[in-house]
């Protein structure tokens, strides 16, 4: 039953609105049987459609062909509107709001680069060498983000915006509250590659949410990556145990 559920519900999504697109927008009416507002994103509130979409092709023993053409259509769309090079050379996926790119990539987002490297299976055989190579790609950027703040640990949300790169801006999004996907996208990398480097940045994350997440009660989130001397959020994300430590 909820098999059937979940592909009547895909089956919604793809014949009155992602067909006429191909990248899915944001907050979906059932009711209207449309998206009420024009913010495509890879991150936030549209990662799981996307990431689901290659899982259910997997999941199927790879039987299930329109989750596979509609993931691959997907992917096509995301790199033509969506994956730009920054000046100093970082791939990023930015978000694509009201007609126009905003150069900006939140840290879930930063689950596509394992995303592609999974998807790099079944994709046709002049293409998985380059889906490959864009996972690494967003693997890099997305630990540049950590590596440039005081606590190495990754900011909500960072800027490519003139001299601004891999960077938060603004205080509301220079918060790490110990989300999974940076480290998510190492290990798939590291599964497929075996490159140390992947291993490595996957212990610099372990070690600095120990140094500067653990309290007395478990760990926490932390404010302001930017600062040497953090403040806790004392709040422990269910995901972190569930995700981020899995």
């Amino acid at each position: 039953m909820f098999k059937l559920l979940t592909y009547s519900a895909v089956t919604v999504i793809e014949e009155h609105c992602f067909l006429s697109s191909v990248l899915s927008f944001l907050r979906f009416h059932p009711s209207l049987f449309s998206f009420v507002v024009d913010h495509t994103s890879v991150g936030g509130l549209g990662d799981s459609f996307y990431e689901y979409l290659l899982k259910a092709w997997l999941m199927s023993d790879k039987t299930d062909h329109e989750a596979r053409k509609m993931y691959d259509d997907a992917i096509e769309a995301i790199e033509k509107h969506l994956i730009k090079k920054s000046r100093g050379g970082l791939t990023f996926i930015g978000e694509w709001k009201n007609g126009h790119l905003e150069k900006k990539m939140g840290h879930l987002a930063c689950f596509a680069g394992g995303m592609f490297v999974l998807g790099a299976d079944g994709s046709r055989m002049d293409k998985a060498g380059h889906y490959l190579e864009l996972g690494a790609e967003i693997a890099r950027t997305c630990h540049e983000s950590y590596d440039r703040t005081a606590l190495k640990l990754g900011p909500e949300s960072f800027k490519f915006d003139g001299a601004v790169e891999a960077v938060a801006v603004r205080q509301a999004e220079k918060y790490y509250i110990l989300r999974p996907e940076v480290i998510e996208t190492y290990w798939y990398l590291w599964r497929f590659t075996h490159d140390p480097r992947y291993r490595e940045w996957g212990w610099e994350a372990a070690l600095a949410i120990e140094k500067y997440c653990r309290v007395s009660g478990g760990f926490s989130g932390v404010k302001d990556v930017y600062s040497s001397t953090p403040t806790h959020d004392d709040v422990q994300q269910s995901f972190f145990l569930a995700e981020t430590l899995k």
